[in-house]
């Protein structure tokens, strides 16, 4: 078999910005792969590896139909995990995701020494970097070819000193992105928590915690998690903390749209954005 890393992130990428923009059209497999290069049993043998499901069927999930869908699925699931005080057995992302929060002031009292150990890895979307402070994750950044890592560390960790060990950090990087998704017991067994460590005001830790209740294949928008963190009218600010989020993926403002069902933009780009919930969706609707 032809190996998925083969088909790289920038292939799926063009193919998910053509479906996205011609889904109406239900573009024939012929013509998605005209957009990456490839021949149909080619393209259609590395989706499928890459998805889990055919371009077909992927292209589903990208639809406002299946967004709204998902989208009242996921305040149900949301209000249930809330009502239950944030901690109800209707979680699942954040049975392996702990959040360690911190605010300016608390870190400026005791931030002063700390060494980010970091290294660029591969994912199912592309390159990333990670860093750690601790043994915690403190960053996990998409790249692309004209992001310099010179400069996202300093931003992100201004007070931090910076090791570069891909090699200490490789076991961390292969929980990240775990295999399909199978039953929660299963998973709960199986799978190690991740520790993460974020750095943001009150309002910001709020916001991030909330994220972890959105399980893997839903969705909510911004004025029902405002509502489920108890401000109601805060959207606007609830948006804002969730496109500065430093940890991608783990934290998941990836599962966060509009509440028309528009998946709207992403920090890492839109095209990423449609890619992690379709990937989630295929993972979860079996």
């Amino acid at each position: 078999m032809t190996s998925v890393s083969t088909f790289t992130y920038q292939q799926i990428a063009r193919a998910i910005e053509h479906l996205t923009a011609t889904y109406r059209e239900q573009p024939s497999l012929s013509e998605l792969a005209e957009k990456v290069n490839l021949s149909e049993f080619h393209f259609q043998r590395l989706f499928t590896e890459w998805a889990g499901v055919s371009p077909k069927k992927f292209s589903q999930y990208l639809t406002l139909e299946h967004a709204k869908t998902r989208l009242r699925n996921g305040a149900l699931l949301t209000d249930a995990a809330y009502d239950a005080g944030l901690s109800g057995t209707g979680r699942l992302h954040d049975l392996f995701v702990n959040i360690e929060g911190i605010t300016p002031g608390q870190f400026k009292q005791g931030g002063s020494g700390l060494v980010l150990t970091y290294g660029i890895f591969t994912s199912p979307f592309g390159r990333y970097l990670l860093g750690t402070i601790n043994g915690k994750i403190a960053l996990l950044h998409f790249v692309n070819e004209d992001n310099v890592i010179e400069t996202i560390l300093p931003t992100a960790w201004p007070e931090a000193s910076f090791q570069h060990d891909p090699i200490t950090l490789q076991p961390l990087a292969d929980q990240i992105f775990s295999p399909p998704a199978v039953g929660l017991a299963e998973r709960t067994g199986s799978k190690p928590v991740l520790s993460v460590l974020m750095r943001g005001s009150a309002f910001q830790l709020k916001v991030w915690e909330a994220l972890l209740k959105i399980p893997e294949g839903n969705l909510a928008s911004y004025d029902q998690i405002a509502n489920a963190i108890g401000q109601p009218t805060a959207s606007r600010a609830v948006g804002t903390a969730i496109g500065s989020n430093p940890v991608g993926y783990l934290i998941p403002c990836h599962r966060v749209i509009k509440k028309t069902g528009l998946f709207g933009g992403y920090r890492w780009g839109a095209e990423r954005k449609q890619a992690m919930l379709g990937w989630e969706a295929a993972r979860t609707d079996q």
